[in-house]
């Protein structure tokens, strides 16, 4: 293994990666604040800032797995159906910006086809509501109102400012962090509550069995509002956990006496059908769905989402369009072609798991036994180990590999990375460590433009996004 040290060029006539949206100083003042479930301090800050979020109308997405997907589905039908769309969402990948964006109609859904970075607060915008919600921050504290608001909490208010401002149709936020105290969850009279698939996770604040972490989710529902949750026997939980996910959720609309859709298919999961140009095709109720979100756990998503929108009312024409159009990155994402670039933010087994088989099947099942190029980087406190089994069982045939180190803290260093991969595949003759993951990024890239092989990038979401946005600025061929 060879340490690379020295700086990468961009290839001549490539634009560089668009810079970063700074985030602003009040909410990185609060990050010290924590996490600190509870609806008492919104209140209090969207009461002084004149409630704007009771002036549109919303879809509301809680849930353990898949809301970030479902949410970029129902906001691509609901934009495809004419209407104007707030759409928020966490974490940011690129710029911080991507958190709150607007996206105006089947217009504007083609402009954000075309560029990721469309639609997204706009600087100006966010310096003026994050300076209003600042002010009602410290009136806020300074008269006793309440204690410190949270990180997410003063986030979710710029949101609402703007999404206010712009007058939009419909909002689709995506809840933070369980639902019955998330500071999304002051809305009133949502259009449709939706919940994803579910999982043991945040058991130090949400509760220690999936009764109780179901029950915080299903927090969101609303009477008047119609419920789609995810059918829980498609769900990725121990058998015994299932029936506990379903009565829980029946009980809890029961108490706001709403009605329930159980949205799932396994006759469209059967279906789905890769294409040799990157999609996926599955056919549910009788229509072929095309979407270029891939793998077969997408098709729950999807159904989810289409359910969802059906209860707004949304036209047939509009959800087929809206789900082909949705686009979602670092979700094993094609970036390019020449040569093949596929991303991905999974950082544990059941991930890598669901990331090989979706590899041996897109593009046709062509990528299948293909020798692939790895350029990772990890947290410390991830299995690595897990990882790079589960892409050995799905058979991906790593023969080469450039590990970075996260700007990250947390991250576990590039040399220690490279050690446990060659542990598993073997490969110290086409192994190169390069902690910087720019560099890294541009090593690998450069590397398989010379011998063609395939390059899975992985690890982390978070340094899929540093990753991402530095191929921006190499690739000719491309989505991005």
């Amino acid at each position: 293994m060879r340490k690379i040290r020295r700086p990468q060029k961009l290839l001549p006539g490539r634009k560089p990666p668009m810079p970063d949206s700074k985030v602003p100083e009040l909410l990185t003042g609060a990050l010290k604040f924590g996490i600190k479930p509870g609806l008492e301090r919104i209140t209090t800050l969207m009461d002084l800032l004149g409630n704007p979020q009771d002036s549109f109308k919303s879809v509301h997405i809680a849930g353990t797995n898949g809301k970030g997907s479902v949410a970029t589905f129902i906001s691509s039908v609901m934009a495809a159906s004419g209407k104007t769309v707030g759409v928020f969402t966490s974490p940011y990948l690129e710029r911080f910006s991507e958190r709150i964006r607007i996206i105006d109609g089947k217009e504007g859904l083609l402009s954000f086809v075309k560029d990721d970075s469309y639609g997204e607060i706009d600087p100006a915008s966010l310096s003026k509501f994050s300076d209003q919600v600042k002010a009602a921050r410290e009136k806020m504290v300074s008269k006793g109102l309440c204690d410190e608001p949270t990180e997410f909490e003063l986030i979710t208010a710029i949101s609402f400012l703007y999404f206010a401002e712009k007058k939009i149709d419909v909002a689709v936020l995506e809840v933070g962090l369980g639902g019955r105290l998330d500071s999304t969850n002051i809305i009133k009279d949502p259009l449709v509550t939706v919940i994803t698939a579910m999982g043991l996770d945040h058991t130090g604040v949400l509760g220690s069995t999936i009764k109780e972490i179901t029950g915080e989710k299903a927090g969101i529902f609303k009477e008047g509002s119609p419920a789609v949750c995810f059918d829980p026997d498609l769900m990725i939980l121990p058998e015994e956990m299932k029936p506990d996910v379903r009565s829980v959720l029946l009980e809890k609309a029961s108490e706001k006496k709403i009605g329930i859709s159980f949205a799932g298919s396994k006759a469209a999961y059967d279906s789905a059908v890769f294409t040799e140009d990157g999609r996926m095709e599955f056919t549910y109720d009788g229509t072929v769905f095309s979407t270029y979100l891939n793998g077969r756990h997408q098709i729950g998503n999807a159904v989810t989402a289409i359910e969802a929108c059906r209860k707004c009312g949304i036209p047939e024409d509009a959800i087929k369009e809206g789900i082909a159009l949705a686009r979602w990155k670092c979700r094993a994402e094609l970036l390019s072609t020449k040569p093949v670039i596929i991303i991905d933010g999974g950082h544990n087994p059941q991930g890598a798991l669901s990331l090989g088989a979706t590899m041996n099947e897109m593009l046709g099942g062509s990528l299948r036994g293909k020798p692939v190029r790895l350029l990772m980087g990890v947290m410390a406190d991830k299995d690595v180990e897990g990882i790079l089994d589960a892409y050995k069982t799905c058979g991906i045939n790593i023969k080469s590999a450039v590990t970075v180190t996260p700007d990250n803290p947390r991250s576990e260093p590039a040399d220690v990375l490279a050690h446990k991969i060659n542990n598993v595949y073997n490969i110290s003759d086409d192994l190169e460590v390069c902690p910087d993951a720019c560099e890294g990024t541009k090593l690998a890239y450069s590397k398989s433009l010379s011998d063609g092989m395939v390059i899975l990038a992985t690890g982390s979401l978070y340094l899929a996004g540093q990753i991402r946005a530095t191929l921006k600025g190499l690739i000719e061929c491309t989505t991005i």
